[in-house]
């Protein structure tokens, strides 16, 4: 299985290698390495493996090309000239132009292509759109030295809807490119929700809608009942049972809408936030704090990093509500994100804001309430109204069936399904080997 992260913080690929692991399979998971060094440990019968690709920090050459770059940009001429520039690339090379817009993907390859060789796996999971390409030329290495290998790629994002990482006008026609080159070389394709399946299956003229894996808590985490004591919420940030808290749990980014969280608080009299996220003292944080202070609210926003991931749901379960106020960008129309699926297993009303797929989820479920993206009245409106009648919205859960589809293990079963169909041998009891990067 094959990452482009550091496999601690993403879940998802967790419970995948540890599921397929329990099935039998023999998984290797490769991740890349946060500090540059190389690390290696087990996830139960899961092997991992982290590969280092540069250090953080580490100065990058001034090669001709960044200086005349540097230059553009005191001019002012850099957008222009790079806008014009991919143009003519995708012009003349077509889906490989990402080679001249992107050449930093070869790092990927450098990193753990010769890796994946030495494993000669059975199947190769990819996870995302840059290990596409690192699983697609693995496959047809393999096959041109007579191996059988059959490519999983598991799409997390659909990338033409995705906020580009970087302010480079190159990097979302580059790594588009990347993927439209790579697609066709999957055998099976999975991803998260149904509606993004219907968008891979169009934009890439897949013969078959990909699978769909959600992003659901195991039946560990679900249950809330991690292996260890841990501090709930509450106990955590010294706050008594009757104060109104509300929890946002996840990536912290602008796009992500937590300052609307933050202007909504003066307008929620007693109400308290918990933000709990990766960067918990990152620039985007800081300037909600500072926010919250310049308001007078300071003392009512609370923060801490990520928990491990099986203690996620019995942390979340100590609040009043789950709040995902996320804006309108186009991958968020149609996702049902992981923090979703853990605040229903927390048993948590949800306010999300108005983003088509959970907002319609929610109106149906009836298991919280959506407000506008980014008005902070409207959201101080949904949080009113569940702290009114919490258990009207709590009910929702009680359903007949409706968590229990909502958990890793349904998930799993279809992963494994999927594996079994692509290499025979898995379902007559053999066990097969399985390399699999994360992107």
């Amino acid at each position: 299985m094959l990452v482009d992260n550091g496999v601690r913080d993403d879940s998802r690929v967790q419970k995948t290698a540890r599921s397929a692991a329990a099935a039998g399979w023999d998984v290797t998971l490769l991740g890349r390495s946060p500090d540059g060094e190389p690390q290696a440990w087990r996830i139960g019968d899961v092997r991992v493996r982290l590969l280092p690709m540069g250090r953080p920090g580490e100065p990058t050459p001034m090669t001709p090309r960044r200086r005349a770059a540097a230059l553009l940009g005191r001019l002012g001429l850099r957008t222009p000239v790079e806008r014009a520039y991919t143009g003519l690339c995708l012009r003349w090379y077509g889906d490989r132009a990402w080679r001249r817009l992107q050449p930093a993907l070869w790092g990927y390859e450098h990193a753990y292509g010769p890796v994946v060789d030495d494993l000669a796996p059975d199947l190769i999971h990819a996870n995302d759109f840059r290990m596409l390409g690192v699983g697609a030329r693995a496959l047809l290495r393999a096959r041109a030295a007579g191996r059988r290998v059959k490519l999983v790629w598991d799409a997390h994002e659909f990338l033409p809807g995705i906020k580009p990482w970087s302010d480079n006008v190159r990097w979302l026609p580059a790594h588009l490119a990347h993927e439209r080159e790579y697609a066709r070389y999957a055998d099976a394709v999975v991803t998260v929700s149904a509606e993004l399946a219907r968008l891979l299956q169009r934009e890439h003229d897949l013969p078959e809608p990909p699978a769909v894996v959600l992003n659901a808590p195991d039946r560990t985490e679900a249950g809330g009942r991690p292996e260890r004591d841990v501090p709930g919420l509450r106990a955590r940030f010294g706050l008594g049972g009757t104060d109104p808290l509300l929890v946002y749990g996840g990536v912290a980014a602008p796009q992500r809408g937590l300052d609307v969280l933050v202007e909504a608080l003066p307008l929620l009299a007693g109400v308290h936030v918990a933000l709990v996220v990766n960067h918990p003292d990152g620039p985007y944080v800081r300037s909600l704090t500072a926010r919250a202070a310049a308001l007078g609210v300071g003392d009512r926003l609370h923060v801490r990093g990520y928990v491990p991931h099986d203690e996620v749901v019995a942390l979340l379960a100590g609040a009043d509500i789950g709040v995902i106020p996320i804006q309108h960008w186009p991958n968020h129309e149609i996702a049902l994100i992981t923090k979703f699926f853990e605040y229903s297993h927390a048993r948590l009303p949800i306010v999300v804001s108005d983003v088509r797929a959970m907002a319609g989820t929610v109106r149906a479920t009836g298991q919280g309430e959506v407000f506008r993206a980014g008005d902070a009245e409207d959201l101080a409106r949904a949080v009113r109204a569940v702290l009114a009648d919490p258990a009207r919205y709590r009910a929702a859960y009680d359903e007949p069936g409706r968590l229990a589809e909502w958990t890793w293990e349904r998930q799993a079963a279809e992963l494994d399904r999927v594996y079994a169909r692509l290499v025979p041998a898995a379902a007559a009891g053999g066990r097969v080997d399985v390399a699999s990067r994360v992107g």
